[in-house]
């Protein structure tokens, strides 16, 4: 059985306010945004409240929680390991962590030469698979 490489994961500060975030709003999901108003950042919603659609990607989870990004996006990204993490100041205006004080930020690495070979053995589904 192959290993498995995480395509997304999260610092213990940002599992932290996931926590903290759970306990006031329930189930959580975030969506990689690639959009204008809130840049490129993490964000964290309700589950559900978000419309997750064909052209999105399921790229694993952080803390119990699904994270996905645009398709788009992902043939961008899709070299690279994204790490969620939490710094202080005003996040995307939609999303949950904003009256926390702090926001989620999203951080990379490449995926090294046997990662990334590993990564061919795993699919990643689209939409809400």
């Amino acid at each position: 059985m192959a290993a498995i490489v995480s395509r997304v994961t999260a610092t213990d500060a940002a599992l932290e306010l996931i926590a903290t975030l759970r306990s006031k709003h329930g189930d959580l999901m975030f969506h990689q945004s690639g959009g204008c108003c809130d840049g490129s950042a993490p964000m964290c919603y309700p589950l559900g409240e978000f419309r997750v659609g064909g052209s999105d990607v399921r790229l694993g989870e952080i803390g119990g929680c699904p994270f996905y990004m645009s398709e788009s996006q992902f043939e961008y990204w899709k070299h690279t390991q994204l790490i969620i993490d939490v710094v202080p100041g005003r996040g995307g205006m939609f999303s949950l962590e904003g009256p926390e004080g702090l926001r989620f930020l999203t951080r990379s690495r490449l995926y090294t030469d046997t990662e990334w070979a590993l990564l061919d053995d795993q699919p990643v589904p689209r939409g809400d698979s």
